[in-house]
């Protein structure tokens, strides 16, 4: 009979760790690496999710995805939640700073700040629908400043992303906000003593003590926002289900393939996200490893 006590010590360990991780390892493969080969496969077919049977249309799905607006508009969807992580940074950047000195009713604000973390993105979503519909709270509030003719919020093409990038900086901030916060908490205190010694106001302390020593915690913060930025969903289906010129691509890939069936295309899609975000991951890594160099 076969006893772990006739083996080496080595052997052992050998013997446990591979026994704890089969099961893992199978449903990771199962679930996860085969799945991910059959999307490759079908990305070059034009399967329709039902039939047994597909023809191999070569790289036609991937022309399609570059050359047809209906495709790529949520890549120029996408530049404006690629604007709004620089703004949704400099408003967590400004708060962390301002929150990192004693000021009265700090602990409060912190946990305003940080409270739409902790809520889920579709509740964020249904909040925000109710927020900007036509005489909704947005508008209620802009009457009570005397604007009576406030735009269609979720209705206009012109002005519906930038609603939809607000919800999603509000929903998103608070995460930004605690890293920078931790990140400033952790500056020395004698630097900012040393400053007021010499003379230097908040803004000289943030520009030259703040700011200099957070730096990589603010590229790092920048990537991540950035790499959300490629795939937006939740809120914008929530809200809008991609109508009036909303539409993203991670919005489009599932339509595509559920409400249309077009399975080819869709997995041709998911391959292009998949691939960007690669991409953003090893420019991310690539990054974080010259800022330690420079370190």
């Amino acid at each position: 009979m076969f006893s772990l006590s006739n083996l080496s010590y080595k052997a052992q360990r050998i013997v446990i760790i591979v026994s704890f991780s089969f099961i893992p390892l199978l449903l990771l493969i199962t679930f996860g690496y085969l799945p991910v080969l059959g999307m490759f496969r079908y990305a070059f077919t034009d399967w329709n999710g039902l039939s047994p049977n597909y023809n191999w249309v070569g790289f036609d799905n991937f022309k399609t995805i570059f050359t047809d607006e209906k495709y790529y508009e949520g890549f120029v969807n996408s530049i404006y939640y690629f604007l709004g992580s620089f703004v949704q940074l400099a408003i967590a950047l400004y708060f962390a700073t301002i929150l990192s000195f004693a000021v009265r009713g700090r602990n409060f604000l912190k946990g305003v700040l940080f409270f739409p973390s902790m809520i889920n993105s579709v509740a964020v979503g249904l909040i925000f629908l109710f927020f900007f519909r036509p005489e909704g709270t947005l508008d209620t509030i802009l009457g009570f400043v005397g604007i009576t003719n406030p735009p269609k919020w979720l209705l206009n093409p012109d002005i519906i992303n930038v609603s939809l990038v607000g919800a999603s900086i509000w929903r998103y901030l608070g995460f930004n906000f605690i890293l920078l916060l931790g990140a400033i908490s952790s500056v020395p205190s004698d630097l900012y003593e040393a400053a007021e010694i010499d003379g230097a106001n908040r803004w000289h302390q943030f520009k030259y003590i703040i700011l200099p020593s957070i730096r990589r915690i603010v590229a790092i913060t920048l990537i991540l926002s950035i790499s959300g930025s490629v795939a937006p969903f939740e809120i914008p289906y929530v809200m809008t289900g991609g109508s009036n010129g909303s539409n993203t691509f991670v919005i489009q890939t599932v339509t595509t393939t559920f409400r249309y069936n077009k399975y080819g295309m869709g997995s041709a899609m998911a391959v292009v996200l998949f691939l960007i975000v690669i991409l953003v991951t090893v420019i991310q890594k690539s990054f974080i490893k010259e800022e330690k160099k420079n370190v």
